[in-house]
């Protein structure tokens, strides 16, 4: 896709995020477009920031240091959603704003000792795998509560809600419910830990946004729609 596509291509996603919310008669601003700037290069990170766009999520971590250094001047919010390696944490406590893919106490624990004291704390998302697929990380909802305490009482790191990927469902109705279960979890962990914190549901990508928003997402994650299709190097 041609660079000069993607001011065009945020019009119309924002325009998306809009018209979705407006279905479900939720406030446009309680939805935040994380750009998933995976494989692209800087140069399109610097054309969706001069539209507007400041949150950006990657997946490598190594090509995230290296965009994050060409693009020092940005006022950027770097969020980190890939899976995660201990001999990464460092790097990532370090050098993002946000991380969406905690699976594991002992990640958490290496991200909360190494987060910088001269930052703010780093916000967390855990992973849940909705639909107990092997070929994705994360735990399962019955999982949830314990590695939930465990993770809320770490110094340096704030839990801050919930993040998926689910399975594609074969229409919108039953994609939206599969959403609503990460919700309802989220709404129960709130309850049992009084921590108003946990305002998060990281959910919806480039094909299933709308049925997201509709079960509440606060963080829809886009990649193709912004840049079009993924470079393969």
């Amino acid at each position: 896709m041609s660079d000069s596509l993607i001011p065009n291509n945020l019009v119309s996603t924002r325009q998306r995020i809009d018209d979705a919310c407006a279905q479900v008669e939720r406030d446009t601003h309680t939805v935040l477009l994380l750009a998933v700037s995976k494989t692209r290069p800087a140069s399109d990170l610097r054309i969706a920031y001069e539209q507007g766009q400041r949150a950006f999520g990657e997946n490598y971590l190594q090509e995230a240091l290296d965009k994050k250094e060409e693009l020092s001047d940005l006022d950027i919010q770097w969020h980190f959603i890939g899976p995660i390696q201990s001999n990464k944490t460092r790097a990532i406590s370090e050098n993002f704003d946000w991380v969406h893919s905690v699976d594991r106490l002992k990640i958490a624990r290496r991200l909360s000792e190494q987060r910088p004291s001269a930052l703010p704390p780093l916000n967390l998302c855990l992973q849940i795998n909705l639909d107990n697929e092997d070929s994705k990380s994360g735990i399962s909802l019955e999982e949830l509560p314990e590695l939930a305490q465990q993770v809320q009482e770490l110094p340096g790191v704030t839990l801050r809600g919930l993040m998926a990927i689910p399975a594609k469902r074969e229409n919108p109705e039953e994609q939206q419910q599969v959403f609503a279960k990460l919700c309802d979890a989220l709404d129960a962990l709130r309850r049992q830990t009084n921590n108003t914190s946990l305002d998060t549901l990281s959910m919806g990508m480039s094909g299933d946004m709308e049925a997201a928003i509709a079960a509440g997402a606060t963080i829809v994650r886009i990649g193709t729609d912004i840049f079009g299709a993924r470079n393969h190097g």
